[in-house]
């Protein structure tokens, strides 16, 4: 399942993406962490030292062999220059399940050792000296999104996206790309602002939404979320002592979670294993090539100097049928 993590910044969804990592990975349930913002800290958060997360492989610097290895041999991409961050699978693509072994992983996943089992962690790397003024910060993200477009996963195995703040999330159509999203949201009215402009902009893709509060210190603080976020408001994490020690870069051991905080990480356990049940997969794929082809049209035509529109495999549906022996 593709779970993300989108709020504004300093909100907390990091740190509450990272402990809902620990909690997959402490029920020894396959799970790949996705830092996606251009703030780099889920690998600190998941307790990695500084000199560790910058050494972590930038998925951004790595595009051409992503692009490579998942053109495979589809016919209707003449050569990985051609791709975008939209291009979608089609017959002969290579697809990616988290349970294998590909050199698109081999070199850019590196393991992350938590308390109770461990996680996979990708990072799209951060923001270079070469970057300033001459780049965007989307042009990174693409990495990610074409992962996603060729990812077939399956219900006990999770992807865990920590995406880029606010709005910044529509840049692309990878808020279309999960199975369940988490606004999560401070009890205040930038908080609720943030949730308010997410429902908006989502509302006419089908997206599963489900707003968390954060630093919620009573129950006044909860009855405005509640008011203002109405059933969308799933849980809410109050003050934690681990998390402050967290912040300090010396967490405790995770079963020492503060017990209503645990208790709302099963809460967010349980939105996500149902929202499975509604996976679509031909609409997933529809919102792929609707986004691809939107892209084609306003800047990857000119780009590329190609028709990008004849990417699109018209028979084509991304899901578990799709899965065959790959060419090596």
């Amino acid at each position: 399942m593709k779970i993300a993590f989108v709020g504004k910044g300093g909100s907390g969804k990091t740190t509450l993406s990272s402990l809902f990592i620990r909690r997959l990975a402490a029920a020894r349930i396959p799970v790949l962490a996705v830092d996606a913002d251009i703030n780099q800290h889920l690998g600190t958060a998941l307790g990695l030292g500084d000199e560790e997360a910058a050494a972590l492989p930038a998925m951004g610097a790595r595009l051409p062999l992503i692009k490579d290895w998942l053109r495979g041999t589809n016919p209707r991409i003449g050569s990985a220059e051609t791709m975008i961050k939209t291009t979608p699978p089609g017959t002969g693509s290579r697809l990616l399940r988290l349970s294998e072994d590909n050199p698109v992983f081999a070199a850019c996943v590196r393991p992350v050792p938590l308390d109770e089992g461990e996680a996979g962690l990708m990072v799209t790397g951060p923001f270079t000296e070469a970057d300033l003024g001459v780049a965007c910060y989307h042009s990174k993200t693409g990495a990610v999104e074409l992962c996603l477009n060729h990812l077939v996963d399956g219900r006990q195995e999770y992807v865990v996206v920590d995406m880029t703040a606010g709005s910044d999330s529509f840049a692309s159509g990878m808020f279309t790309r999960f199975d369940m999203t988490f606004l999560v949201a401070e009890p205040t009215r930038k908080g609720i602002a943030v949730y308010r402009q997410y429902k908006e902009y989502a509302r006419d893709f089908g997206i599963a939404l489900r707003v968390v509060g954060n630093k919620v210190q009573g129950p006044e603080d909860l009855a405005f979320l509640r008011e203002e976020a109405g059933d969308d408001l799933l849980t809410a994490f109050g003050h934690s002592d681990w998390v402050r020690a967290l912040e300090k870069g010396r967490p405790p051991r995770f079963d020492l979670l503060e017990e209503p905080n645990r208790e709302a990480l099963r809460t967010l356990h349980e939105a996500a294993d149902g929202s499975y049940e509604r996976r679509d997969w031909r609409r997933y794929t529809r919102q792929m090539v609707h986004f691809h082809l939107r892209n084609a049209e306003s800047w990857g035509n000119t780009r590329t100097g190609t028709d990008l529109a004849a990417q699109v495999d018209p028979g084509f549906v991304l899901d578990e049928r799709a899965v065959s022996p790959q060419p090596a």
